[in-house]
């Protein structure tokens, strides 16, 4: 889903691998990738104008886990880097397309991460208001949030509303929540009553 909104000029679309050949004619001006370790370049960017990408790699993971490459504080800095490399353009407008390998997780969180960098007067539940608008299945990856809000010194706002989002979708639906816990993400949901 797409669409040019209150919280800057880009248009704006979070989406998953499957849907990006969906927007070869969007004419997207920036793309950020976070896929897995080891996976090939999407080849629907072959399609694509000529736009400005950062590739990163690594798992939806939360926590650190043997084999697996987690987000880290670098991963999380090289987004925010982009994200003022994309404001200071001139104008700062643009397409600004977010994608991982479902949509869900790692993009939704980057998206709510350049978000708050852009508009910093805006509360952290407006942020994540924004981002499920744009992706209404969204499930913030925890931990990108979490480094995300001390580099951009939140102070815990935008890991609170967070948890206000995934108690939401706890209560609306047990079954996601549970599957998230299944998945070894419980700590997204601990402390929260939601079963």
């Amino acid at each position: 889903m797409k669409d040019r909104r209150i919280l800057t000029q880009f248009e704006l679309t979070i989406c998953g691998i499957e849907e990006l050949s969906d927007h070869c004619e969007a004419e997207v001006s920036h793309v950020l990738s976070l896929l897995d370790p080891g996976f090939p370049d999407p080849a629907a960017f072959g399609e694509y104008g000529e736009h400005e990408r950062l590739d990163l790699r690594f798992h939806d993971i939360i926590d650190e886990n043997p084999g697996l490459v987690a987000p880290s504080q670098a991963d999380v800095e090289a987004i925010l880097r982009f994200g003022e490399k994309l404001m200071s353009g001139e104008g700062a407008r643009g397409h600004l397309l977010v994608h991982c390998h479902m949509g869900v997780s790692r993009s939704t969180a980057s998206m709510a991460l350049l978000l708050a960098q852009a508009r910093r007067d805006v509360s952290a539940d407006t942020i994540f208001a924004e981002v499920v608008r744009l992706r209404p299945q969204a499930w913030p990856n925890l931990r990108i949030v979490e480094l995300g809000d001390g580099l951009l010194a939140r102070n815990g706002e935008l890991v609170e509303a967070l948890r206000r989002h995934y108690r939401a979708v706890a209560a609306r639906d047990p079954r996601r929540a549970r599957a998230m816990i299944d998945a070894g993400r419980g700590r997204e949901l601990a402390g929260l009553e939601v079963f």
